[in-house]
């Protein structure tokens, strides 16, 4: 691991050398990288300082502990050992995730796609529910969404709704949230009070750059409409929304929310592109036989990953099995504990996949 870090601690010397030349800081994408590679580079390098003070330390201390005769010496010495050597073990764990090889589409934005299921009109109440929820943890988050597409649900909430999220780390983040979501309560079109289960689907994508897949235009139809707005209000009436269907694939993206024609076909080219690379990356994963075994992250609409259950006010991620009750909060957006426990599962999951290798 030393040896490592050791490597790592010398290319955050040459990015930071790299950063000052004339020709990166001509270059706005190569600074750009440069300077996000160093800022990733130097939160391990401070914490690899502070576990190779801490191991100083410990040498000095024991080093005392083997020399010296006198017993106050000898006392402050072992005083000493007893704290750094939790310290060290604390750093070590810290530094071993750190170096867990990271998803690079961790950093990417994200498209964020709510479906209703399974349970008629209550199912898209509660899919309206699921994004009102996405869209708070998003505002405290520090993150910015913006409407793609959407078609409402005859009682209320959304039959279908696509967004797209800009911000730090937005993928890495919101990536296990992929999935069916179930809700346990009493719906409000029931009469007699009984507790229905409905679902949702969620689909997380990263939003891909232009490099990063090669889309023919000649094989993407161009179909223009009226826009309209979320209950059926009118937005626009000229024919500014945009529909682009990938012809080989038969995959259809719309999107209707700006008043530029050009805006809403940008949006939608970003997201046929993010949905076109997600379709290969999984015949990829097939094709080599790389489909994690764990649940965490699947994304597979099958999965029924989280139960949100209105009597108990609880709620339960089933991969991981965590609960908690406070299912209020947990609708207004606090999804942290939720995230930073999948987080550590799937951090787990890689460094046993690791020691497998």
């Amino acid at each position: 691991m030393v040896e490592k870090l050791e490597r790592l601690k010398e290319r955050f010397e040459e990015v930071g050398q790299l950063m000052v030349q004339p020709e990166a800081m001509a270059d706005m994408k190569k600074y750009s990288d440069l300077s996000k590679e160093y800022k990733d580079l130097e939160k391990v390098v401070t914490k690899y300082e502070e576990y190779s003070n801490v191991l100083s330390n410990l040498k000095s201390a024991k080093e005392v502990l083997e020399k010296e005769k006198d017993p106050e010496f000898r006392e402050m010495a072992k005083m000493e050992i007893d704290e750094l050597t939790p310290q060290k073990e604390k750093l070590a764990n810290e530094l071993k995730k750190m170096l867990i090889p990271r998803d690079p589409r961790d950093s990417k934005n994200a498209i964020l796609e709510i479906r209703a299921g399974a349970g008629g009109d209550e199912a898209a109440i509660f899919a309206g529910d699921l994004f009102r929820m996405y869209q708070r943890f998003a505002e405290k988050t520090g993150w910015k969404i913006s409407l793609t597409d959407f078609v409402d649900g005859t009682a209320g909430g959304f039959s279908k709704i696509v967004v797209n999220i800009t911000g730090t780390d937005v993928y890495g983040e919101l990536k296990f949230e992929s999935g069916v979501h179930r809700v346990q309560r009493v719906p409000q079109t029931e009469s007699q009070g009984r507790v229905h289960t409905s679902a949702a689907s969620v689909v997380v994508l990263p939003e891909m750059d232009d490099v990063e897949i090669d889309l023919d235009l000649n094989d993407v139809r161009r179909d223009e409409f009226c826009s309209s707005g979320p209950g059926g209000q009118s937005v626009n009436t000229t024919y500014s929304a945009i529909r682009l269907t990938h012809i080989p694939s038969g995959l259809v993206v719309q999107c209707q929310d700006q008043k530029s024609k050009l805006k809403n076909y940008d949006k939608a080219l970003t997201e046929l592109k993010s949905r076109l690379y997600a379709i290969e990356v999984k015949k990829h994963q097939e094709t080599v036989g790389a489909e994690r075994k764990s649940m965490i992250g699947s994304g597979d609409r099958s999965d029924k990953i989280r139960t949100y259950n209105y009597p108990q006010s609880r709620v339960t991620d089933h991969r991981i099995g965590f609960t908690q009750y406070n299912l209020p909060a947990v609708m207004d957006g606090e999804l942290g504990q939720f995230i930073e426990k999948l987080k550590m599962a799937e951090n787990a999951d890689k460094m046993e996949e690791g020691k497998m290798a």
